[in-house]
């Protein structure tokens, strides 16, 4: 025989007894399952305390900074070094002079100062010029671009000019510069006039100074440099006015020429 269930907590004895309720996996599988707590987020220990990495990079910016400038100091050194020593092993070898020039001769064959019925003044001139130049070098070539060549007086009025061809002056070489300036018709203002007036009435004659303007480019074996610039400044000349057809010669025993590389660093000249 099975056995029954009853549904009060009495068995047909008459007997009281309390049940509890038989847990099963049937009434498990439809309770719901307790959510766990919460947890907080995780937090990395290096978050804790943040770098910063500004300061760190603005220091490596100045440390290479630093670094950049030192080495272009070194190499800039560096350079002046071996161009220093390169221009004493030349100096040495080739034993560089600067080329003389010298006056042989100046005769002024013409000199007219003519007022017009409107008080303008023109000066006519014309001036027969010799100069020498001489290449003291035994290694060293000097090649002349066209020369520019005025006749100016002490007090800055300009009474000929003219220009000579180029040419090259070999080592130990000297080469004669000859020349005519003029001046045709130049219309002076009262200042100049009366220069000049006063000038051809002292005992020494009128004092004039000459200037030549060139390019030049220096040779040594197979070297060579760039066109250098060059003036030629000869003061010491002093003429008076001709009389009738004949020239006058004028002394150039004192004169004295003097020679001036003319460097050109972007817009001044030295």
């Amino acid at each position: 025989m099975t056995d029954r269930v009853y549904p009060s907590a009495t068995k047909p004895n008459g007997t009281a007894t309390t049940t509890a309720p038989a847990a099963t996996n049937h009434h498990n599988h439809h309770q719901p399952l307790p959510v766990p707590p919460a947890k907080a987020p995780l937090r990395h220990p290096y978050r804790q305390n943040p770098p910063h990495p500004a300061p760190r990079h603005r220091r490596s910016r100045r440390t290479h900074f630093c670094c950049c400038f030192c080495w272009s100091i070194f190499i800039l050194l560096l350079l002046l070094t071996i161009a220093a020593i390169a221009a004493a092993i030349a100096y040495s070898i080739y034993r560089p002079q600067r080329p003389t020039f010298a006056f042989t001769s100046l005769k002024l064959s013409q000199f007219n100062l003519t007022t017009a019925a409107d008080d303008s003044t023109t000066l006519t001139t014309k001036l027969n010029l010799t100069l020498s130049s001489t290449n003291p070098n035994k290694k060293l070539t000097f090649s002349y671009f066209p020369i520019q060549i005025s006749a100016i007086t002490t007090s800055e009025v300009q009474i000929g000019q003219s220009s000579f061809t180029n040419f090259t002056s070999s080592p130990k070489n000297i080469t004669y510069i000859h020349t005519s300036l003029r001046s045709t018709s130049q219309v002076l203002d009262a200042d100049s006039v009366a220069s000049l007036r006063s000038d051809l009435k002292k005992k020494s004659g009128l004092p004039l100074k000459v200037l030549l303007d060139t390019k030049v480019v220096i040779k040594a074996d197979n070297l060579k440099t760039k066109k250098l610039g060059i003036r030629i400044k000869c003061e010491g000349v002093h003429v008076t006015a001709p009389k009738g057809k004949s020239a006058s010669v004028a002394s150039v025993g004192k004169a004295k020429c003097k020679v001036d590389l003319r460097v050109k660093i972007w817009k001044w000249t030295f």
